[in-house]
Parts: structure tokens; sequence; C-alpha cells
């Protein structure tokens, strides 16, 4: 386990150095000169030059990144440049949100889709899986923004069961989170049902049932464990997803996150918050990928670290 972990490790450190080069590169080589978004469209040369040097703007690309490495690996993200605070206190601000909200959808996600993928593998050809079917192509298809602003007006503005935005209560979690989480729900939906009726097909359940065994042993102790590798493998992609997606669900439920603190430094040309946002997320999606595996060998014993 644990030669498997330090291999998975070495293997995500090129995957990282990748990210932080290609956002480096792409949030300097945008359009627009980030001094003057800093200091206005009406400032002195001599301010604006002021600002390209305080930010190390005024360098060549290499000398920029350079400089950019030394500090992260000393565990310095810089300095917001429109806040003035450290990247890091940003990201302490912002990240537990998303982290919130993305795991309330992932929850939401789990105990609905794969119950009712469960459903309808069980009824092939049912009217119940027609349904399943059905509600699964329309959580699929359906944007995100059409099903969050729907839901604002019919369970905050219709109803009034829920506040319209912002956050606070448990009450401010529900709408996002089935909002955000609608979309991975139709997805493992549709994975569960497919891959329980792939095993169902197998030869060691029709035996398991020729001995006898009750159908909720077969079901649940034979069948559903062998399904679940790639519904896990699915989960801890639309995890990652979501941690990275999130933005216009928090936009429209104007919920405080990592979606809008990121729109925001973009339109900027916040540099450090931008490339440290990025950079966290990158981390998150690898440590989850890497969480997925090891749970790999608690599905299925015939998984090895080899």
């Amino acid at each position: 386990m644990t030669a498997y972990l330090l291999r998975r490790i070495l293997i995500a450190l090129p995957t990282l150095l990748g990210v932080v080069v290609l956002v480096f590169l792409m949030v300097r080589l945008a359009p627009g000169d980030p001094a003057v978004l800093l200091a206005g469209e009406f400032a002195t040369p001599e301010t604006l030059e002021a600002i390209r040097a305080r930010y190390g703007l005024d360098r060549s690309l290499p000398e920029q990144f350079l400089i950019y490495m030394e500090a992260l690996l000393q565990g310095d993200l810089g300095e917001s440049a429109r806040s003035r605070r450290p990247v890091l206190e940003e990201l302490k601000t912002y990240f537990p949100n998303t982290l919130e909200l993305a795991s309330a959808a992932i929850l939401v996600a789990v105990l609905t889709g794969i119950p009712l993928g469960v459903l309808a593998a069980l009824r092939p050809g049912s009217g119940l899986d027609l349904s399943v079917m059905v509600l699964a192509l329309l959580g699929v298809s359906m944007p995100v923004f059409w099903f969050g602003l729907l839901a604002i007006l019919i369970f905050s503005v219709g109803l009034g069961w829920f506040p319209v935005a912002g956050k606070g209560t448990l009450a401010h979690l529900v709408l996002p989170a089935i909002t955000l989480g609608i979309n991975a729900t139709a997805l493992l939906a549709r994975m569960t049902r497919g891959t329980l009726l792939e095993v169902l097909s197998q030869d060691y359940i029709r035996t398991a049932r020729a001995k006898g065994l009750a159908e909720r042993v077969v079901i649940f102790k034979h069948a559903l464990r062998n399904a679940l590798i790639p519904v896990v493998t699915v989960v801890g992609l639309e995890f990652g997803t979501l941690l990275s997606g999130a933005v216009i669900t928090e936009t429209i439920f104007a919920w405080p996150g990592l979606g809008q603190l990121l729109v925001g430094s973009i339109l900027a040309r916040d540099y450090p918050v931008v490339q440290g946002a990025v950079l966290l997320v990158a981390i998150t999606f690898v440590l989850i990928n890497l969480l997925v595996d090891l749970l790999y060998a608690a599905i299925d014993p015939r998984v090895r670290y080899d």
C-alpha cells in the first residue's frame, strides 16, 4: 500500500507541474494589461510602472515563472492584486464554501442516482425503468442555470420553502446542492443501471440463485458490490468536476464560493489568485482520484496494488 501511494504521488507531481505551467502561461498571454486594470484607465505612466514592478510584470516570462515557483515551493501563493490579502487567506475564505456545496451535491447524487439505477435494473423494460431513464435523460440534458432559476421560481418565490440566495442555514444549501447535483444524479442512475444489468447476466449470479440464496443477498452482496466499481470511479470524477464547475450554481444562488472568486479574479487579471485557485482544485482532484483507487480494494478484493 505504501509503495502504491508513493508511485501515485510521483505520477501526480508532473500533472500538477503541467497545470501550474499552463495556467501561468494562459493568464499572462491573455489580451490586456493587468496594470491598467488594477490602477484604472486614467493612471499615470509612473503608477503603471510601479504596479508592474510590484507584481513582477516588468520582467520576462521565464523570470516571472521562476519567481513564482520559488515562492510556491516555500508555501507562498502570493498576494491578491485586488484585496491585498494573501492568496492563501482568500482560498481559506472561499474554498470551504465550495467544498460544502460540492459535498452536498455529490451526496444528493449518490443517495438518489444509485437507488434509482438499482430499481431500474431490477425491472428492465418496465414502466419504472422507462421513467427512470427518461428522468436521467432530462437530468443530463437540462442546463444547470435553467434548472436553478426554475427551482428558485417554484420553491422559493412560489412556495416560499427555501431562501432565494445566500448562505447561512441548512435551508440555503438545499436548492444549490440539488441544482449542482442534478447532472451527476442522472449520470449515476444510468451508470448504475447499465453496470448492474451486466453483472446480473453473469454466470456466478445464476449459480448463486441456483444455490437457493435469497434474492436480496444475490443483489446486494454479490451483484451490486461488483457493479459499484465503475460507479465509484464516476463518483470520484464527478466530485472533482463539481468542485471546479460550481461557478454557475454559485452565481445563481449568490453562494460565496471559489467559483465566484475565480471568475472575478480572471476578469481583474488577478494572477496570484487565479493560479492559487486552479492549483488548489487540481490538487484536490488528484487526491480524490487517489482515494477512488484506494476504495477499489475495499469494494473488490480481486484488486491488488501491484
